[in-house]
Parts: C-alpha cells; sequence; structure tokens
C-alpha cells in the first residue's frame, strides 16, 4: 500500500543543536509505524513537524502527493493529522462530548445555538466505535487516566482524522489498559488510520508494530519491517553501542536499618503497611497501579496525610507531618511525575538541584551564591548530567537528565534514603541504563533505596528484597532471588482474579 503522507529532507535547526538532518519518513494507512530513538534523538521534533507545531528548515511534506505549505497545527487537524501527547491536552471540567467537539462545535443551521443532541449522539457513535464505556455528559476530571486517553483519541477520530500520532502512550497505564489501549488502536487501524506510535518499550513492538523506524542524532538510521531485527539489533541502532549487560553487577552489602516503616495507613488507599529497608540495600515495591505504592512513599515523606503508622529512621522514631520534615530526617523523594512534581521547569538546572538545599548554602540570612554554584556543579558532575552549564534552563534537557537533576536534589540535600517512584518512566534505554548504574552506585555508597517500578524486569535486576503490594497491602516479600516475574503478579494480582 502506498504511503499517504511523506516527509522528505526534512531538516530542522535550534541555535547551536541540528535536531533534524535530511529526514526521510513516511506513513501507510492501516499501518502502525513505531518511531524509536533516544532522548534527543530527534523524534519529537519530526513529529511536531507533522503536527504543525513546527516548521521545517528545509524538505516538504506531502499528503496525497500534494505538498503541504502553510502547516500549521489547525491546518494539519483540518489535513487530518491529530496527536495524542504524553500530556493530555483535555479540560478536565468540560464534559466527554464538549471536549470532543471543542472547536467544531455542532450548531443548529448556521445559528450560534448549539446542538448539544447532535453532539451527545455522534459522541455515543465514536465512543461505541472504540469501545469505550463512557457517558457523553461525564466530566473528563472523573475519568481513569487510560479512559481520558481514549477520549484523546475519539477526538481525533471526530476531526476525521487520517493520521494519528501517539507520544509515549502506555508511560502511565497498567498491564490491562495498555491491552485495552492495542484493542483501540486496532480499530483505528481497522477503519483506515495510520498511527505513528512513539514508545520507549521495546517489548510494544512485537505486539503493535508494522515498521519500526530508529532515529539517533537527528537523523534515521534504519526503516525495517516488524520481526526484521531483534530487541538488541534495535537497542544498538538506537544508541549506537552494544548494551551488553542492561542492569549493574553489584554484590549486596546491606548495613544498619536505615529506614523502618510499621502499620502505616493512609486514608482509603493504604492499609497497615510495614517494611524496612538498610544501608547499601535497594527495597524494591511491586504492585498493580492502584495498588498503593505512590500513596505509601507521598505518605512516608508528608505528602499524603497518614491515619496510623510510626516511622523510623536509623533505629530512632521521627514524626514527618511535611516533605520539610522527611528532609530533616534525611529522607528524599524523586517522584512518579518529573514535570508536575519534580522539577520547576521554567527555572535552571542549578536552581532545580539546589532548591532544597536553600538553608545549608545560605550565610547568615543570605544566600551564598557561590556556593549554590558549586553544589550544582558537583552532581552535574557526579551524576554525569548532559548539560552545557548550570544556568541552562531544565526544561531543555532530555528526560534522563530531567530525571538525573531530580534526584540530585534529593542527594544534595544530603538524603541517607532516597525513595524513587518511578524513575525511569519514559526515558529511553541509554538513559535507563544510565539510572540503573546510578542507583547501584548510591547503594554502594551506603544508601538505602526504595524503588518503585511498573516494570518487573527493573526490580527484579536491581532491588535485592521485593515487597509485592496489593490493594493497599504488602501481600508478599521475596528475598534477591527467590522472585520471578509469575511469582510477583500472583502476588499483586486482587484474590479473586488471583484465584
Amino acid at each position: 500500500m502506498e504511503p499517504f503522507l511523506v516527509a522528505e529532507g526534512i531538516s530542522k535547526r535550534f541555535p547551536g543543536v541540528v535536531a533534524l538532518d535530511r529526514v526521510d519518513f513516511d506513513l501507510r494507512p492501516s499501518e502502525v509505524h513505531v518511531l524509536l530513538g533516544e532522548n534527543g534523538a530527534g523524534k519529537s521534533t519530526l513529529v511536531k513537524i507533522l503536527a504543525g507545531a513546527y516548521r521545517p528548515d528545509e524538505g516538504e511534506i506531502r499528503l496525497d502527493g500534494v505538498p503541504v505549505r502553510a502547516h500549521t497545527p489547525s491546518a494539519a487537524r483540518l489535513a487530518g493529522i491529530s496527536t495524542v501527547y504524553q500530556e493530555l491536552a483535555l479540560a478536565p471540567d468540560m464534559s466527554v462530548a464538549q471536549n470532543i467537539f471543542l472547536g467544531r462545535e455542532a450548531t443548529h443551521g448556521r445559528g450560534a445555538i448549539l446542538d448539544i443532541e447532535e453532539m451527545r449522539a455522534r459522541t455515543r457513535e465514536l465512543l461505541h466505535l472504540l469501545d469505550l464505556d463512557v457517558e457523553p455528559d461525564e466530566p473528563v476530571r472523573r475519568l481513569s487516566l487510560a479512559k481520558r486517553q481514549g477520549i484523546e483519541i475519539v477526538r481525533a477520530l471526530a476531526w476525521k482524522s487520517r493520521a494519528l500520532i501517539m507520544d509515549e502512550p502506555t508511560s502511565s497505564l497498567s498491564s490491562h489498559e495498555t491491552e485495552e489501549l492495542f484493542a483501540r488502536v486496532a480499530r483505528l487501524t481497522a477503519e483506515g488510520v495510520g498511527v505513528i506510535y512513539i514508545s520507549h518499550r521495546l517489548e510494544e513492538i512485537e505486539r503493535i508494530a508494522d515498521r519500526v523506524t530508529v532515529m539517533r542524532d537527528g537523523r534515521v538510521v534504519a526503516t525495517v519491517p516488524r520481526g526484521a531485527v531483534d530487541q538488541a539489533e534495535l537497542i544498538r541502532l538506537m544508541v549506537g553501542r552494544q548494551l551488553s549487560e542492561t542492569f549493574p553487577l553489584r554484590v549486596p552489602r546491606p548495613g544498619d536499618e536505615m529506614l523502618r516503616v510499621e502499620d502505616l495507613s493512609v486514608p482509603e488507599t493504604v492499609h497497615g503497611v510495614s517494611f524496612s529497608v538498610r544501608a547499601g540495600e535497594v527495597l524494591g515495591i511491586a504492585g498493580l497501579i492502584g495498588a498503593g505504592r505512590t500513596e505509601t512513599l507521598r505518605a512516608v515523606v508528608g505528602l499524603d496525610p497518614k491515619s496510623a503508622g510510626r516511622i523510623f529512621v536509623a533505629g530512632r522514631p521521627v514524626d514527618i507531618r511535611s516533605p520539610r520534615d522527611a528532609l530533616g530526617a534525611r529522607i528524599g523523594l524523586v517522584p512518579e511525575d518529573r514535570h508536575a512534581q519534580g522539577l520547576v521547569l521554567g527555572m535552571s538546572v542549578q536552581q532545580n538541584i539546589t532548591l532544597a538545599s536553600l538553608k545549608m548554602c545560605s550565610r547568615r540570612g543570605f544566600l551564598a551564591f557561590r556556593a549554590l554554584r558549586d553544589l550544582a556543579e558537583r552532581y552535574i558532575a557526579r551524576l554525569r548530567i548532559k548539560v552545557a552549564g548550570p544556568s541552562v534552563s531544565v526544561g531543555t534537557l532530555s528526560g534522563g537528565n530531567q530525571q538525573k537533576v531530580v534526584i540530585a536534589r534529593a542527594l544534595a540535600a544530603g538524603s541517607d534514603v532516597v525513595l524513587l517512584d518511578e524513575p525511569t518512566r519514559g526515558i529511553d534505554v541509554g538513559a535507563k541504563a544510565e539510572i540503573y548504574e546510578l542507583v547501584a552506585e548510591l547503594a554502594r555508597e551506603g544508601k538505602a533505596i526504595v524503588l518503585v517500578s511498573s516494570e518487573l524486569t527493573e526490580i527484579l535486576g536491581l532491588a535485592d528484597r521485593i515487597a509485592v503490594m496489593r490493594e493497599g497491602r504488602i501481600s508478599r516479600t521475596f528475598e534477591r532471588g527467590e522472585a520471578t516475574q509469575e511469582s510477583i503478579m500472583a502476588a499483586a494480582l486482587p484474590i479473586e482474579a488471583a484465584a
């Protein structure tokens, strides 16, 4: 089948950076074309050009053989190119139907009176097409993340989109929700829609891809049919080198107990959770989305109020009611959502790293700017953060380097206990390997690490012990070497499902 969307010789430059260098890419009807590459490889720039957010410096985009001259986001949508970004762009206080028809509302005749019934009826048709069990009048804020994502796809259908760009669509979904998404994508392609699918999860490619294009350093290095190369070769193409050992070798040498949590409860989410972690140890916490993992970490550092429970640091009870109390107890949290909770995107790398260390870098009530810069530079070097200098805006960094900045802030504040919540979500395989090595280094230095991850291979590869949460409780704890993916899933599944 011939491509209907073609990008040829696309180049794009930003100050000091060649983001795209003569890139060729195309999309066929009814196919899923996966776009792979490390952060900074040029994927986002390419899809933003296709979606009309950027104009190319060189090259041409053609739809059905006709060059696209005035490429803007509105022109792209009118031409049939829609995008579902990782950060969803829905109006939470509006209804499902209002979101779907926002900007192209149905009216009675040529008047300004909205045709509410027409929009509701059309919404029901589109929801039925994607098998979404949602009412047109339901406010979007009440929907789960997976259903919100489905509404974004329905909105694209309402625009009669022929090409749908999906940016990391499964990064925050459970395995069950991911399967639902794959089913919706299959329904889209059966209707003739072409899908450009960006993902860092290589295991998804066998499930969903028809073709795979790999980018590196702003160039296309390969376009291959599904199954033509294995995962190891895809990784080599992405990073330009062999990653033979994904997880670093480390001999656990746990020391004294650093953190003990007893009978921790948070209303409606966490029920009597107890665990401990020692110096030089990595405790993994596994479980399905909604099991209470994130809520447990948030309660430990005082972000969510606990209804019961005691916390001990180095054997001594501590009263933690706020993140400031947690930092005072030398406990640092790297939150699940680095953009919304971990970074101030308008600030520099230095400001983000030192945000929790201002008191220790002040003299008689005045900030010591040289001390702040020295502290930032020390952790930029220690964590190998790729940045031109500490004054660079953190928002310009790749996902992996942004994550290192969040970790650096916890370490710069003197944390001996580091709580990592989904530390590799949304970053590429090369950056993941760097985060894995960093976790191992911190454990070797005697830090106590608590690692929450939805990737079972990550938990199995990094953790010395694994606590599995189910419905707000720890259902089982495995020692190193005891656990398998199957045994973890059996302990994570709700009792009815497991039975």
